[in-house]
Parts: structure tokens; sequence; C-alpha cells
């Protein structure tokens, strides 16, 4: 039996009514279920695998790159002139991180320590551990810094030491031993007679404290009450706040501990965190969209104020004593040695840093940091955190170690730590967190286009419809008229 086109259209209206009525629906809850699942997935639960093994163990590739600058002009650095530096490097080491001690609290909160580990990555650098470079002997010229306004009897007495333990103002050895520590005499005869004076017990090295060593007991929020606040520090080590600084705001512990952030981010959002290593929070702001292995991300920088002076910036007045804009003075929780904190090359700093020192050439591509992350979710996708540890020298009176050398803060070598999403986790990230929604997002716009083209089949049914039968009775009367006017002929 045969189907009516009127059948047919009432069939497409109706179908079509409900399709755009589902699609319309969906732009209103769509969202709200695409939020509701992302939500799910971000909060700190062990009952959420992807996320909660993302942050447990941080199961992606991360590197430490690290560039040593290796002074070619030891003596006449030391006789006055500007000293100049070949950057010698990368010598690329493998970091592996991961959670202990996980305590969840009744007030959406959890503790946890985070360890991490160092392995040589030969393969991926350029160089070897064995190779010889010269830098500034920090236990010389920053204890000569420090010494520099005590009594003259004190530097005479400190000077005498370093000729006792044959220590000068310049270090030629190996990579490996000036990253994870040397023996030293003088460093054995320090903790003997005044323990505590140094950061390290055993071998004295640039990162001897840092392998097989924690950041320190992280307390974050859970978000499970609030989305909002997920991953954002209650305390550290039990502190609300760090008193390594002269005002209060510089002391707050803000932010996240720098791993994760909360989600729906916008272009007006900042990350901020907080960094052991730095002693302080940083906050990063947005600079561009991007896309990142397939995936929408945002990138954040860090913004030119960030180791800005409190003359250029007045909230880093805090930070000071300071110097040019471009450092950071860290000696407050560097048991007070003069070691300063800034972006690789002197990037962003003040130029006349870059008059101190030849061999430095700052850009963006090479020695900015940034960090790409997915708006949505505020999980980063691609990480790039470079640092330079500088130490400040000069000739101190008393201490003839320090001969004549120019006071400069002497760059001695920067850091890179990167990594990023790829492999399985990438593939279950995707899907979980941006297929699937981006599938539902536009399965309302198919709904209703496919309502709209199903109304207006109907529409077109209907009319052509209306036309058939209009043609047909219009045929009919023409066949009466005709019979009617040959019988009225054969009468």
């Amino acid at each position: 039996m045969a189907v009516s086109k009127s059948t047919l259209s009432i069939a497409f209206i109706v179908l079509g009514g409900l399709a755009v009525l589902f699609g319309t629906v969906l732009v209103f809850v769509g969202p709200i279920i695409i939020d509701d699942q992302i939500v799910k997935n971000i909060e700190i639960n062990p009952n959420n695998g992807l996320s909660y093994t993302m942050w447990k163990d941080i199961p992606v590739p991360f590197f430490m790159s690290v560039y040593f600058f290796d002074i070619v002009n030891p003596n006449e650095t030391l006789d006055g002139e500007k000293p100049t530096v070949v950057q010698r490097g990368p010598y690329v080491y493998r970091e592996n991180r991961w959670k202990d001690n996980i305590t969840f609290h009744n007030n959406h909160t959890v503790s946890y320590k985070e360890y991490r580990q160092y392995f040589f990555e030969e393969s991926m650098s350029v160089g070897d551990e064995s190779d010889m470079v010269t830098i500034p002997n920090m236990l010389v010229l920053g204890a000569s810094v420090m010494m520099e306004n005590m009594p003259l009897r004190v530097r005479l007495l400190l000077s005498r030491t370093f000729k006792t333990f044959n220590e000068g103002p310049f270090l030629t050895k190996p990579v490996g031993e000036l990253m994870w520590g040397y023996d030293s005499k003088l460093v054995d005869f320090l903790n003997n007679y005044l323990p505590g004076m140094l950061p390290t017990s055993g071998k004295f090295g640039l990162f001897a404290e840092f392998n097989n060593s924690n950041t320190g007991q992280f307390t974050i929020f859970t978000g499970q009450d609030d989305i909002r606040k997920v991953h954002m520090v209650d305390s550290w080590n039990g502190l609300k706040s760090v008193d390594y600084w002269s005002s209060e705001q510089c002391n707050m512990i803000n932010g996240t501990a720098g791993q994760m952030w909360p989600p729906f981010m916008t272009k007006q959002s900042t990350m901020p965190f907080y960094s052991p290593d730095a002693c302080r929070s940083m906050e990063l702001v947005y600079q561009r969209p991007g896309v990142s292995r397939g995936i929408p991300v945002y990138r954040f920088v860090a913004p030119k104020t960030l180791f800005a002076n409190g003359s250029d910036y007045p909230p880093n007045e805090g930070f000071c004593p300071c110097r040019q804009s471009g450092l950071l003075n860290v000696s407050t929780c560097r048991h007070n040695s003069p070691v300063y904190i800034s972006h690789p090359h002197f990037f962003e700093a003040d130029p006349v840093l870059l008059d101190t020192v030849n061999g430095l050439s700052p850009n963006e591509d090479e020695h900015g940091l940034f960090i790409d992350i997915h708006p949505e979710t505020g999980v980063p996708m691609n990480v790039s955190i470079r640092l330079q540890l500088n130490l400040l020298i000069k000739s101190v009176f008393g201490i003839t170690e320090t001969g004549k050398i120019a006071e400069v803060v002497m760059p001695m070598i920067w850091f890179e730590e990167s990594g990023y999403i790829d492999g399985p986790v990438l593939n279950t990230f995707r899907t979980n967190l941006v297929v699937l929604p981006m599938v539902m997002e536009y399965m309302q716009y198919i709904f209703i286009g496919l309502g709209l083209a199903g109304i207006l089949g109907a529409v077109v049914l209907y009319v052509s419809d209306k036309k058939a039968v209009k043609k047909t009775s219009v045929s009919l009367s023409q066949g009466v008229s005709t019979n009617y006017l040959y019988m009225h002929i054969q009468k």
C-alpha cells in the first residue's frame, strides 16, 4: 500500500521537529554535560584513573637540559678584565617524578611529597659528563662576598683557610662532578667545625641536593567541593606563607604546585604557582592560542615584571635588596650566598647586564619560558621552564683569592625543564577530554540541521502534493465539461 505524500510530510514534520527540539536542548544542556564530565575527570580522586595517574606519577617524558657557561679567560678575569664565556651543552637528564606519602583530608585537601631522580641521557646530550668546564668557585668567591663586611682579621683568616685547602677563585672540573658533587677538604672541614653552614653535608655540587630529593610537603585542594580550587596550594611544609622576603605580598604562597591548574581558563586567566626552588610564588600570563599535538592550547609566558626590581615594578620591592631588573636575589633562602636567578642569557633583563660579560646572546625562542595548557581542563600539554643561576663576584679587600675581579653578576649555568604529553596518555586524554566533548558539541548542530532539513522536506512534499491534487481536479473538470458538451451535440 503506497504512502501518500501528505502522510510523509506529516512524518517529516514530526521527526524534524523532534530533532530540532533535541538539538536545541543539547545547545543548553550539552555544555553542562561536558563541563560535568571535565569536572569529574579533573578533580583529584583515586577513582579517576586518567587524571589521578597523571597527577600521581606524571607518566610523560620529562627532561632537564643543563648548559654551562665555560669561562675561557679566568686569569684575565682575575686581573679585572671582562669575563668571556662559551656555552657548553646541553647535558640532558631524564627526570623521574612521583608522589608519595599521599594523604587525603576531610577538608577536601590532599598532602604529599614529590620525589625526583635524574638519569644522564648521553644520546640526547651534546657532550659527556666527563667534559671539563671552568666556572666560579662558589666556596671562594661566594663566601668572599658574604664576608666582605666582616672585620679585616676575619677576611684574612678566610683567605688563609682557602690557601690551606688549595681553593682558588675558579674551578675546572668534569660536568658530572660540578652537577652532583665533588670531594672537597674545605667542605669536610666546614661541616666538621661549622655544621649547618653549607647546604650539604657530603659532596658539594650545584645540584647535589636535588637528586633523590623531594620538594617539601605540599597540601593542595582536591576540587571535590569546588573545582575552581583544584590543585591550588593550601600549605607548603605546613606554612601558609614563607618568611624569606620583606613584604607580606612577596611571602604569600599563591597558586598551584606548578603541574596542573583549575579548568575553564580564559585569555584573561593567569597561571600562579609556588616554586620551592625559587622560594617564591610566580605568575604566568596569556600570550597566544595554539595547537599542541592536535589539541587546542593557550600559551602562557613570564611577564616582563617577573624579575623586575622594586624601582621598575613597586610590588617587587619585597624581593629586594635588588640590583638591575631581570635578577631575583635568592640569597635569603640560599644560606645568604650571593646567588641570583634570571632568565637564560639575561633575556628581558636590563641591557647593562649584557655589557658585563662577553658571550651572551638572548632570544625568546631559546631562552623564554612557556607553558602550553589545554584551557578547558587546566592540563599542561607542553612545558619549558628555563632559568639561569648566577653568582655575584667581586674583589674583596683582605681576600687575595678575589684578585682584581670586577663586580659582576656572573652566569654559571642555565637549565631547561621540559615535558610534553605523548603516546597512550595523549590518546586517552584526547579521547576522553577533547574528542568526546567535541562530538557532543557537534551533535547538537547536526540534530538541528537534520531537523530543519526534515521540516523543509515536509513543506516541499506538502506543496508538491497540493499542486498534484489541484492539477487532477482541473483535469477532471475539463473531462466532465467535454463529455457534457459531446452529449449535448448528439441530442
